[in-house]
């Protein structure tokens, strides 16, 4: 079985945009042979940190997440601007969701595709220690509650359902087995 895209655009017309995305609908035709139509939505990258401190504590941040309407605790998260290198967007994002600044970052894997049937999205994770605390600065919109929790209690959380933030939940799980849990 080929590899290869065995989609064929033949054409594409933007359907919305705004600063954080953008929908398109494609005019395709599919690998059976069948015209029809791809609706796509492209995003800016996305990035998580899980912030370990000294004493394996990490930071999660707390806020209202309007499109799934519901309060979630997650590990701090945000998005790249164009252009922006992944690693330097997180370090800004950490620094203004808790206002923590890390000495040492470590990716977590490659990139991670979100939800790719109908989106673009990208995102990368990072292990950040060495942290020092300072002053948080959110956006405008952002009420977020910020707490520190051991990392055992995280990995619980995850496995009881509590944290259903899929970045949060692929990044724990991650520096769960980088560290042997």
């Amino acid at each position: 079985m080929s590899e290869g895209n065995p989609w064929k655009r033949v054409g594409s017309r933007l359907i919305y945009e705004n600063p954080w995305m953008t929908l398109r609908e494609d005019q395709v035709i599919s690998p059976t042979g069948k015209p029809g139509i791809y609706s796509v939505v492209d995003t800016r990258v996305a990035t998580g940190v899980v912030a370990m401190t000294d004493d394996q504590e990490i930071y999660l941040v707390g806020q209202y997440r309007y499109p799934t309407d519901v309060y979630s605790w997650e590990i701090p998260e945000g998005g790249a601007d164009p252009g922006e290198n992944p690693l330097n967007a997180i370090k800004r994002e950490l620094r203004e969701e808790t206002g923590v600044v890390a000495d040492s970052w470590q990716p977590l894997g490659t990139e991670i595709h979100l939800s790719n049937c109908v989106t673009s999205e990208r995102a990368y994770l990072y292990l950040a220690k060495g942290l020092t605390q300072g002053e948080m600065s959110p956006d405008e919109t952002e009420v977020l509650k910020v707490k520190k929790v051991p990392f055992v209690d995280c990995v619980q959380m995850v496995e009881r359902g509590e944290i259903f933030d899929c970045l949060s939940i692929i990044a724990i799980l991650r520096v769960a087995r980088l560290i042997g849990l």
